[in-house]
């Protein structure tokens, strides 16, 4: 009897496998090669080499891999492509940062971009099988990212704290794949799809309803949506910060891109409204509880870890709005996200490196004066996280409201907008205090007297990087959503 065996498209995945390739070859070198801030360029390179095959790629056919359990086609290339930004700035932040905190060691790097790789399996898996296996694979790399600072209680709490609460995740996650099996007799996002449009009666089934609010419960944890982000905070403190800044991204990123697919593949126009209303719920009171927390952090670390979760409600609301130009709004949001938010986790940890200031707010005070540009790039990160124009915040808020406005949910902008505005009380606080205040101890008035802070190469390209994309992209936003839309169109 023949044997049929499957046909494997290794070019649909390549991006993915260039990475691991990558992380291997970081585990292997890192057995010779001293000092290890040399594993920080094969890391970049790699990721370079990976980005490049995602934009060969682009406009492709989608190309289906692994007996149709994943995908490449533009929307996993262009979320592939945020992951490999928000990796490539985060390796940039670390070689200086690990250095600064005697932390340079390889394993780092290798867990950094096995936590990619899973990312990037769950922007392309099309079962929920390839999501399970994406999701443990970024969640165990971060898990013991979080507590890498082993000299740190805070940091080894973190990484407990994270993987106590990512293994509660992954059980929601797990008994939700088993009851829509149960429902439909498929773990394929496409054929569960293909079933409730032949049953339509199949979605009032409790199992199927069931199964459904589990996965919810288990994409909440990991984009920290109200009420599932109580690990945020103090996961985001202990870590180290380049850590931070990566999950901060990376990790909510991936969640959503998962979730999109889920429901728009799974749980398509046809019963939109049966998760609309939920999913908008779910944004209302992300945005509003992580903006209220935000509020009375006087510790700006904390208070980013508040504010990601706001960030998660905005951009919930264009997943609420059930349609594919939600769906664009929510790639450029997160590629938005990516530059600000690093940019400000970039700044903390120059800061942190050279014991210059704490993270508390009122440390911050006449920065300015000490540090102009360092301050200035703040500023534009502070401005842009709240949406103010003309930064690329603005117009990731502005396409994800007007999905939501064209679908009908007026009422949740108008929730959205009371909120950015509320966040700009914490946001433009840090800016009064680099901007209109002044050291206060005499140990600050003798920083304010020392010589400039002399950047190191990573850490100068990843403000410039930063900067200029929040800043430029906010004046021209056009080519970043040409490329969304030509990425996913073809």
């Amino acid at each position: 009897m023949p044997i049929d065996f499957p046909t494997i498209d290794v070019t649909a995945l390549l991006p993915e496998i260039i990475v691991i390739i990558t992380a291997l070859l970081v585990m292997l070198f890192d057995l010779f090669i001293s000092p290890k801030r040399g594993l920080g360029h094969l890391s970049l390179l790699g990721l370079t080499v990976a980005a490049i095959a995602c934009l060969m790629l682009l406009g492709a056919s989608p190309a289906p891999a692994f007996q149709n359990m994943a995908v490449s086609d533009g929307y996993s290339l262009i979320l592939n492509l945020i992951f490999i930004v928000t990796a490539a700035l985060s390796v940039l932040v670390a070689m200086s940062y690990l250095t600064g905190q005697g932390m340079q060691r390889g394993e780092y790097y290798t867990l950094l971009l096995f936590a990619v790789s899973g990312m990037m399996l769950m922007g392309a898996a099309t079962d929920l099988i390839i999501v399970f296996l994406g999701l443990e694979i970024m969640s165990i790399a971060l898990y013991i990212l979080a507590a890498f600072n082993r000299r740190q209680m805070a940091s080894g709490e973190a990484g407990l704290k994270y993987f106590v609460l990512g293994a509660y995740a992954s059980a929601f996650f797990l008994y939700g794949v088993a009851l829509i099996y149960g429902a439909t007799g498929s773990t394929n996002l496409h054929l569960i799809g293909r079933w409730f449009t032949q049953n339509p009666a199949g979605l009032s089934d409790p199992m199927a309803l069931v199964g459904l609010g589990l996965l919810l419960v288990g994409f909440a944890f990991k984009i920290a949506a109200v009420p599932f982000q109580w690990w945020t905070p103090d996961v985001y403190h202990g870590a180290p910060t380049s850590v931070t800044a990566f999950m901060s991204v990376g990790a909510k990123a991936a969640g959503f891109a998962a979730l999109i697919r889920l429901l728009m593949s799974s749980f398509g126009q046809a019963f939109a409204p049966d998760w609309q209303l939920a999913v908008a719920g779910l944004a209302v009171v992300t945005m509003t509880g992580g903006n209220m927390a935000a509020l009375a952090q006087k510790d700006v670390k904390r208070m980013l870890a508040y504010s990601s979760i706001a960030h998660a409600g905005y951009i919930l609301v264009g997943v609420a709005s059930a349609t594919m130009t939600g769906v664009y709004g929510v790639l450029f949001y997160l590629m938005a996200y990516a530059f600000m938010n690093l940019g400000a986790f970039a700044v903390i940890a120059v800061l942190e490196r050279r014991h210059a200031i704490g993270s508390v707010i009122t440390d911050y005070a006449g920065l300015a004066a000490r540090r102009p540009l360092v301050a200035l790039v703040m500023a534009f990160f502070m401005f842009s996280l709240t949406g103010l124009p003309p930064f690329i915040g603005f117009w990731g808020k502005l396409y994800v409201f007007g999905a939501a406005v064209a679908a009908g949910l007026s009422w949740l902008v108008v929730v959205g907008v009371l909120n950015s505005a509320v966040s700009a009380f914490y946001y433009v606080a840090v800016v009064v205090q680099m901007y209109m205040h002044s050291p206060r101890s005499p140990e600050e008035a003798a920083e304010a007297e020392a010589p400039p802070l002399n950047l190191s190469w990573p850490v100068t390209v990843t403000l410039a990087v930063a900067g200029t994309a929040t800043l430029l992209l906010g004046l021209w936003p056009a080519p970043l959503w040409r490329l969304i839309l030509f990425g996913v169109f073809g």
